[in-house]
């Protein structure tokens, strides 16, 4: 997509609201948007956040990567990146995941592969517990359980 004003690739999106519910949308480079922004300063409507805008001038001290740059590429350029766009970067994973924590997946086929692993996994610290709370009996039938599911 071009810039509304000087043909370069779009950055930035804004999208003005007047008093009467009227809009208009723009489609700016960094430079122009830049500029418009400069000229136009942003009010606050209501209670809604104002995000920052400063992050297309914020770039990585170890990759030199702006945040605008990763907006266009969609690649961060280092693992620093993270830390230095934390806060653009965090609404951004939450919209796209749900969450901004990796939970990771499981591929389907591995699955059952993964529950196995998980109930040794769980067998083996309920004999460590039933072990140290002397409850033999209980440890013996764990163990036995361990055995049939090829763990020692």
């Amino acid at each position: 997509m071009k810039c509304q004003r000087c043909n370069k690739v779009v950055t930035l999106h804004i999208t003005e609201v007047d008093e009467n519910g009227d809009y208009e949308a723009l489609d700016l480079c960094e430079d122009c948007g830049a500029a418009y922004l400069n000229q136009h300063p942003i009010k606050p409507q209501g209670n809604l956040p104002l995000t920052s805008f400063t992050s297309g001038v914020t770039s990585c001290d170890q990759c030199g990567l702006k945040f605008n740059d990763f907006r266009n590429s969609g690649r961060l350029g280092c693992p620093k990146d993270y830390e230095v766009f934390r806060e653009e970067l965090l609404p951004l994973l939450e919209g796209v995941h749900g969450m901004i924590r990796h939970a990771g997946k499981t591929p389907k086929r591995r699955r059952g592969e993964q529950a196995s692993q998980q109930l040794i996994a769980r067998l083996k610290q309920e004999l460590k517990m039933a072990i140290q709370n002397e409850a033999y009996e209980e440890a013996s039938r764990i163990r036995d359980r361990l055995r049939e599911l090829g763990e020692k």
